[in-house]
């Protein structure tokens, strides 16, 4: 069965629809794609229903889950294992005895970690606002629903998909592989698994696999064809392979890129970088290397407040205040990337015109 023939009895426009999507994984498109960083985050709390729900009522081509496990071997769409900063556990009593430490990434990471709840465990747990001195608006939505499961997910986007007539993929990245790996959870087979069960075990399904390590997207190449996408950041490497991110997008390290990877995901700064009087510099080569190795390129992750922009972009001293993005969207549309993460969905659609 393909994807049009599973949507959830989509018409044949949406079919049609869903069936054109894959151009956005096989080539290089006009319009860059519109991919909504944990769903509408800029408004509501993160990764949840009603964040993907308003990112796809704004116009968002792809919703990006983040994907790490419970105890029972399921994805919950969490940006960390650890979900102190984004849900109520701390609230709760019956799991103060599992707040511990663990070591993630090198780091001792206080607080509670999926792993240690069952699916059931975690669906007593309300999510809230993750950074409310900066999003206050969003607070008002606190505890208004509980963290979505990955299968929650695919569910809204194909149901969306349907309603709307329109393709509206998933963005699921690997979060932790390696971590997730070595204390029994392997997530790779779990995630082709998901994508088979879906009908998205195709070049051309509407769903990007990101990872910041290597071997989680070589393994799972083998084992599905969903498109994957290599996430790089300016400074440090994978854990668990020894490169360093700003090798690995030389002309030369795209290529190897390419053996194992549709594209890759790297920090807007690395395409448009600040200038030293705070401004945008032009833009770096890093474009028209990736589109030479064959590799679509689409930047993480633009938000709008004073907080995330650079200094000339800002409007005023006050962090939460909303500066002129526009200008950085419009500079990123400009260096030819095929498509950006955003925390405001709307004003991405919205500049990308």
């Amino acid at each position: 069965m393909d994807i049009t023939r599973r949507t959830l009895g989509a018409t044949g426009a949406a079919a049609a629809a869903l069936a054109a999507l894959p151009a956005a994984a096989q080539g290089f498109r006009k319009k860059p794609l519109i991919i909504a960083h944990r769903g509408a985050s800029g408004e509501r709390p993160e990764s949840t229903l009603m964040a993907f729900r308003l990112a796809i009522a704004e116009g968002a081509d792809f919703i990006e889950p983040d994907l790490v496990l419970t105890k029972d071997g399921h994805f919950v769409v969490r940006h960390e294992n650890e979900i102190s900063q984004t849900t109520d556990v701390a609230l709760h009593k019956e799991f103060e005895s599992r707040l511990t430490t663990r070591q993630i990434q090198g780091q001792a990471v206080s607080g509670w970690f999926t792993e240690d709840f069952t699916l059931e465990e975690l669906k007593t747990i309300r999510c809230r606002e993750r950074l409310p001195k900066l999003r206050p608006e969003s607070v008002k939505f606190n505890g208004q629903e509980t963290i979505p499961t990955y299968q929650e997910v695919l569910d809204l986007a194909k149901s969306e998909s349907a309603r709307l007539k329109r393709p509206i993929g998933t963005y699921p990245e690997m979060k932790h592989a390696n971590y997730f790996a070595g204390i029994g959870l392997p997530m790779e087979g779990r995630l082709a698994d998901i994508l088979k069960k879906n009908d998205l075990d195709s070049a051309t399904a509407p769903v990007f696999i990101q990872c910041f390590d290597v071997l989680p997207l070589k393994t799972i190449m083998t084992m599905c064809k969903a498109p994957r996408i290599q996430l790089v950041s300016p400074g440090g490497g994978p854990t668990d392979v020894t490169l360093v991110y700003r090798d690995m997008v030389s002309a030369s390290g795209m290529k190897a890129i390419a053996a194992y990877a549709n594209g890759v995901g790297p920090e807007y700064t690395m395409v448009i970088p600040t200038a030293a009087d705070g401004g945008l510099a032009p833009a770096t080569a890093l474009v028209g290397d990736a589109h030479a190795a064959g590799l679509a390129v689409h930047p993480w992750t633009v938000r709008a407040e004073n907080a995330f922009l650079p200094p000339k972009l800002r409007n005023g001293t006050d962090p939460m205040v909303h500066g002129d993005v526009d200008a950085l969207y419009h500079a990123l549309y400009a260096a030819g990337i095929d498509g950006l993460f955003s925390d405001f969905p709307g004003l991405a659609v919205k500049a990308r015109g």
